[in-house]
């Protein structure tokens, strides 16, 4: 008997911690929007990393994630740039300075990275993003995209933490360090590796056909 009420007990508890981290991931303050985008578990590391970032260096890190932007039906793509600036300009109005904000259009395959002009010279914004988060949206691998999203978006939130944590000779507790551009870096070689192989591929059947 004492054993089946321990079990419940348990049981129960899993349940109350099941529940709490649902509340939690479903109340982000560093997740603006997210259309169901990002898996509650990442959710949670999010919020983890942009609590401690937040109290130990004072800056906000957010995430701004939509399935589509609300674009015009025009096709040209000066328009639909002007568009998006529209749209990352109405999303970073209200926030209070310092701040970072990751954001992704993802039927539109944009993502971007805004920050407030005072930490220009410490985040390096291309780094971020084409070593963080687009090779692990671009990865044809047999991951789902709704993983690829949650892993992307963290794989960067983490990443700006880092740097700015760095910038103030802090360590951050929760940071998942050097393993986030690891799939980025492998990814990388990968392509260069398939540009590289297709050019001597290419020169060897120029050279042979001149034969």
């Amino acid at each position: 008997m004492k054993e089946l009420i321990k079990i419940k007990a348990g049981e129960l508890l899993s349940l109350l911690l099941f529940l709490s981290s649902f509340a939690l991931a479903n109340n982000n303050p560093y997740i603006l929007e997210s259309d169901g985008l990002i898996d509650s578990r990442a959710e949670l590391k999010i919020f983890e990393i942009g609590k401690e970032c937040e109290a130990k260096t004072g800056v906000r890190i957010y995430i701004y994630a939509k399935e589509n932007y609300p674009l015009s039906s025009t096709k040209e793509v000066s328009d639909k740039i002007a568009k998006i600036k529209q749209i990352e300009t109405a999303v970073i109005k209200n926030l209070k300075k310092p701040y970072v904000v990751l954001t992704l259009a993802l039927n539109q395959t944009h993502v971007n990275l805004l920050l407030s002009d005072d930490l220009e010279s410490i985040i390096d914004k291309n780094d971020i993003l084409d070593g963080y988060v687009v090779p692990l949206l671009a990865s044809k691998d047999k991951n789902k995209l709704f993983v690829k999203v949650s892993a992307a978006m963290l794989n960067g939130y983490a990443q700006i933490a880092d740097e700015i944590a760095l910038s103030k000779g802090i360590k951050l507790e929760s940071s998942i360090g050097s393993e986030g551009k690891t799939a980025g870096t492998i990814w990388k070689v990968f392509m260069y590796f398939l540009i590289v192989t297709g050019l001597i591929l290419y020169i060897y059947a120029v050279m042979k056909s001149k034969k």
